[in-house]
């Protein structure tokens, strides 16, 4: 159900392709008429593309907030996109370990009895999700033409701390799934309770919007 390998591999080839608009992409994958656990497999896949999709488009929409040319007017719809855009990203990590939890519900498990781990799988796929982006951008750098002296370099040790960085925690998201499998650990779906988007939650809007008396 959950491999890390699949996940790293998916992460980086639907970076390499939306960042070239390939319009032929698919999430997921798999093929039609395929067995029930592989269409398991590909229901699971398409979930992953999805949250990484929210944070490849939540990536792009804070560089334009970056833009030194961007006026305020500009700058304020931006930030009700990220703002969207980070509501989404946070409702798939949660939709990530609804379905691993369902999928191991049927298979009376996590073990309750098991130790806790901190983080959930949801939570460590949003982290490999971005590290995907980051190498992918870094290596842009590394290979620029108009860089400045020494920028290419500069880059180069980056990216590789930032593979070492996925390829550890990518390990963890392996042995947190193999220990749950097993009945020696346990995860939980935590719920992230954003308030800045619930117009019943954040005074900066209910304020805005009750009528005066």
């Amino acid at each position: 159900m959950l491999s890390a390998k699949a996940i790293v591999e998916l992460h980086d080839q639907r970076t390499r392709a939306w960042h070239l608009d390939d319009p032929g992409v698919r999430e997921g994958g798999g093929q039609e008429g395929s067995a029930p656990a592989q269409d398991h497999a590909r229901e699971w896949l398409a979930l992953v593309a999805n949250q990484h999709r929210a944070n490849f488009d939540l990536w792009h929409i804070e560089d334009e907030a970056r833009s030194p040319g961007a006026t305020d007017i500009e700058l304020a719809a931006v930030k009700r996109r990220i703002d969207k855009t980070n509501q989404l990203r946070n409702d798939l990590v949660e939709e990530l370990d609804g379905a691993l939890l369902k999928w191991l519900a049927e298979r009376a498990l996590p073990n309750e009895d098991a130790p806790l781990n901190s983080e959930s799988p949801g939570l460590i796929i949003d982290r490999l999700s971005i590290l995907s982006l980051k190498i992918h951008h870094t290596r842009e750098e590394a290979e620029r033409k108009d860089a400045p002296e020494g920028h290419a370099e500069r880059n180069c040790g980056r990216l590789r701390v930032l593979h070492e960085q996925r390829s550890d925690l990518a390990g963890c998201l392996d042995a947190l799934w193999r220990e749950t499998l097993s009945g020696i650990r346990r995860f939980k779906l935590y719920r992230q309770m954003k308030m800045y988007n619930d117009p019943a939650l954040n005074p900066a809007i209910y304020r805005r919007t009750t009528p005066e008396a």
